[in-house]
């Protein structure tokens, strides 16, 4: 009818739709590389609920010693790969000497005292011994796997935003950092490609609708149409 003419006719005025485009050059490279990004965040969550599953099981008491296994020295009395019954037959300098390898301050023979406290009272698991510690070495392993990635990709991925315009301007903005910008290009592509800015809120389903039928008036939301990667970016910068 009428309307949806008028309606129509309004949203190409005000620019509120948006083309397909299929990135090129640099943008193309960054859309995958945020893709691989995205699984090597899932196989890290995946590793890290792993890791906390064994201590659950092994060794619960380790996190009343250390707020986090993730820490470098939490991690490097993990690489014993020693049950709690097995760390008490360690001497303290034993331990000291293999924590020294990564760790040269910060934690000392107190640490080392509180963890062999809590090893002689653990409850946890003696059964199966060998397969678990042979379980905890291929968690640690797949944990620094995935670190290490992580490092290669974010440096190839700054090499693609020096050769992109704009960005230093954009890193300027309080709250943006690199992997949000990254993030951004990798989902709008170039933006010489767009006319007009109501074309990129469309495209991350940020553009109001009206909820109406008939003689019902319901809330005016977000459409909520579009690259829902990019809404839950933008969502995020601004939460900051």
């Amino acid at each position: 009818d009428v309307k949806d003419a008028k309606v129509i006719a309004q949203l190409v005025k005000d620019g509120r739709y948006a083309e397909p485009t299929i990135p090129q050059g640099v943008y193309a490279e960054l859309r995958v590389a945020k893709k691989i990004r995205d699984l090597l965040t899932e196989d890290l969550q995946t590793v890290q609920g792993q890791v906390h599953n064994w201590i659950d099981r092994y060794f619960p008491e380790f996190l009343t010693v250390f707020k986090k296994w993730e820490g470098k020295a939490a991690l490097q009395f993990l690489k014993l790969y020693a049950l709690p019954h097995e760390i008490v037959n360690f001497t303290e300098h034993e331990l000291l000497a293999h924590l020294r390898k990564t760790v040269t301050r910060s934690v000392g023979l107190s640490k080392i005292r509180k963890l062999k406290q809590a090893a002689s009272k653990s409850i946890g698991l003696r059964q199966g011994s060998e397969m678990a510690k042979l379980e905890l070495k291929t968690l640690l392993a797949k944990y620094e796997l995935i670190h290490l990635k992580f490092e290669e990709l974010d440096t190839k991925i700054d090499c693609l935003l020096d050769e992109i315009p704009g960005v230093p301007q954009m890193l300027a903005i309080k709250g943006v950092g690199r992997d949000t910008v990254a993030g951004f290009f990798a989902e709008v592509g170039d933006l010489k490609e767009y006319t007009h800015p109501r074309q990129i809120i469309k495209l991350a389903g940020l553009s109001l609708k009206e909820n109406t039928s008939g003689k019902h008036k319901g809330k005016t939301t977000i459409t909520k149409r579009g690259r829902k990667k990019l809404r839950a970016l933008l969502f995020r910068v601004c939460m900051i």
